[in-house]
């Protein structure tokens, strides 16, 4: 080792060459002290276990050098070249390496949460196993890097170069990866949740392990379920049932009305329907036409219960405008509403989807006619639906 920079002291670079062990104690007997090591030569240099936290380690050199188990805490790394270094189960928790030179590095298993690692070059670095929750990874180079079972989540990676990475069983939660480049990454395994992908490139993901007929994909988000979609029969069963079996019921549950919309329910499973009911006046914490819109989407057809006077022309017209679904309406005369709101004979005329209302007396009248007036009319519609 030898020391070169101007800012760098040589008392440290002494007691450091003296051994690990060496520096190690006066670390422990000098606690307070920020040891400047700054542009200083450690190539091939065995510096396994030192205690280099909070020291100033910037733009010094340690090529294929082993700094193995190493606590580096808040260590400044910045514009330093640790290329081809052996940094596995280093403690690098909070250190400064913005800019540092990582390509090839080992950094199995090392300890970066909180780190700054922006700009660095991290190229095919290993960093397999390695805990990256918190870092910034913003504008690093990560390409062809191994982040197997690497722990990325709250990470920004926006920007990122990870093109040809591996990402399998990585987890990646609330992890900021706009602007990203993660083509041609392998994805095996990959946990994605809450992932931030706005103008990210996600070409030719692979999501089948080595050795198996590569299968790749162009969405992040929707990987995990396409593997289980390929390789889950139960799965593929379930949406099956889904898309031909499911039911919307809309509504809204007053006492009076719910008993009536529970007795639907009871009566379309007994034709072996799904039933997925839904409450006009507690909708959840998504937008009201994002929440009709997926599950209208997953429904064979939807029942609209109209009885209730405050039955709003809005929230069916958004329906039958956005949704090419069998739409057939309830609808129980009495003396507060008498008829349908005016609207909805448009709706019928414009959306050939939307089926007249059918006008039932009791309970007891729409179960004993539910089959023939509500369900086959709904059923006839989506087998024209599915023929256009």
């Amino acid at each position: 080792m030898r020391g070169g920079y101007p800012m760098a002291s040589q008392e440290h670079f002494d007691i450091l060459e003296q051994g690990v062990e060496t520096w190690n104690q006066w670390r422990n007997e000098h606690a307070g002290s920020k040891p400047v090591l700054s542009g200083a030569f450690f190539s091939f240099a065995d510096l396994r276990e030192a205690n280099l936290s909070g020291a100033d380690l910037s733009r010094a050199f340690f090529s294929f050098a082993d700094l193995r188990g190493a606590d580096l805490r808040g260590a400044l790394l910045s514009f330093a070249d640790l290329s081809r270094t052996n940094l596995s189960f280093a403690d690098l928790r909070g250190a400064n390496l913005s800019d540092a030179d990582l390509r090839g590095a080992n950094l199995s298993d090392a300890d970066l949460r909180g780190a700054n690692l922006s700009d660095a070059d991290l190229s095919r670095a290993h960093l397999n196993a390695a805990n990256l929750s918190n870092a910034d990874l913003s504008d690093a180079d990560l390409s062809g890097a191994n982040l197997n079972a690497a722990n990325l989540s709250d990470a920004d990676l926006s920007r990122a170069d990870l093109s040809r990475a591996n990402l399998g069983r990585a987890l990646l939660v609330r992890t900021n990866l706009k602007n990203a480049s993660l083509t041609n990454c392998s994805i095996y395994g990959v946990s994605v949740w809450d992932v931030q992908l706005e103008e990210a490139r996600q070409n030719n993901l692979v999501i089948t392990p080595s050795g198996r007929a590569t299968i790749s994909v162009d969405n992040l988000k929707i990987a995990q379920f396409i593997y289980l979609l390929l390789n889950n029969k139960e799965i593929r069963d379930a949406i099956d049932t889904i898309a031909k079996k499911a039911v919307l019921i809309l509504g809204r549950f007053t006492p009076e009305r719910k008993a009536v919309l529970d007795a639907i329910r009871e009566a379309l499973r007994t034709f072996g329907y799904l039933p997925i009911l839904f409450d006009f006046d507690k909708p959840d914490s998504q937008d009201l036409t994002e929440t009709i819109s997926t599950l209208a989407h997953l429904s064979r057809f939807i029942i609209v219960d109209l009885t209730d006077p405050s039955s709003a022309p809005y929230e069916v017209g958004t329906i039958a405008s956005n949704h090419i679904r069998p739409i057939q309406a309830l609808f129980q005369p009495s003396d507060a509403a008498k008829r349908v709101f005016a609207m909805f004979p448009d709706l019928v005329r414009r959306y050939h989807w939307v089926l007249p209302p059918y006008e039932y007396q009791d309970q007891e009248h729409l179960l004993a006619s539910l089959h023939t007036k509500v369900i086959e009319p709904a059923e006839q519609k989506a087998r024209e639906l599915e023929k256009r």
